[in-house]
């Protein structure tokens, strides 16, 4: 592969493409939190933007280094989806429809949620390490800065159209949340397995 337009291009397509189901929740947490800080904004899609950039990275090296082991771990990458998606989902319904709403939406964000929907929503990137094992190291690095690039912009706006869709369905906003990311983790599921 060359460093030309088409490279810089499908860079950016792959992010968009990936960045799918973490716009999604990411439009979920806005609901959840239509009273969410930008730094805090920044901080949720960034983690979103890490993880879409260290999967593809950690499909590479797999590639390169352990390519057999890891086509068998791709079978469990829809399930392993689908269970994270839909235990966090699965609480955010209960907890709507039993009308737990914290006065601190920020609480049900925690950092360890987050990180589960980060690793949820970009496993199945993974398998774009054999999409890009062509490059150089450095052509997928740039790979992969360009797709966690094309995620923050992208989370962003999931968040910010969230909050202002949050502040007007206010107390229904956890049972849409948790049924998108269960939504989610069935698309993830369905793809995985049968496409």
């Amino acid at each position: 592969m060359n460093w030309n337009l088409i490279f810089f291009v499908n860079s950016i397509l792959l992010g968009v493409g990936l960045a799918m189901d973490a716009f999604s929740v990411s439009l979920a947490n806005g609901l959840n939190d239509p009273s969410m800080k930008k730094g805090r904004m920044s901080f949720v899609a960034g983690v979103f933007a890490f993880f879409q950039a260290a999967m593809p990275m950690i499909g590479w090296v797999c590639v390169h280094t352990i390519a057999k082991y890891f086509s068998l771990f791709e079978k469990l990458i829809p399930w392993i989806a689908l269970i994270l998606l839909a235990y966090i989902g699965g609480k955010m319904l209960v907890e709507g429809i039993k009308g737990e709403v914290d006065e601190e939406a920020d609480k049900d964000l925690t950092f360890a949620t987050l990180i589960i929907q980060g690793i949820a929503t970009s496993i199945d990137a993974l398998s774009v390490g054999f999409t890009i094992s062509d490059y150089d190291m450095l052509m997928a690095l740039v790979c992969a800065v360009i797709i966690a690039i094309v995620t923050f912009v992208i989370c962003v706006i999931g968040l910010i159209i969230g909050k202002k869709v949050g502040t007007r369905i206010a107390g229904k906003a956890n049972i849409l949340g948790g049924v998108i990311l269960i939504g989610i983790g069935i698309e993830i599921f369905v793809k995985g397995i049968w496409f």
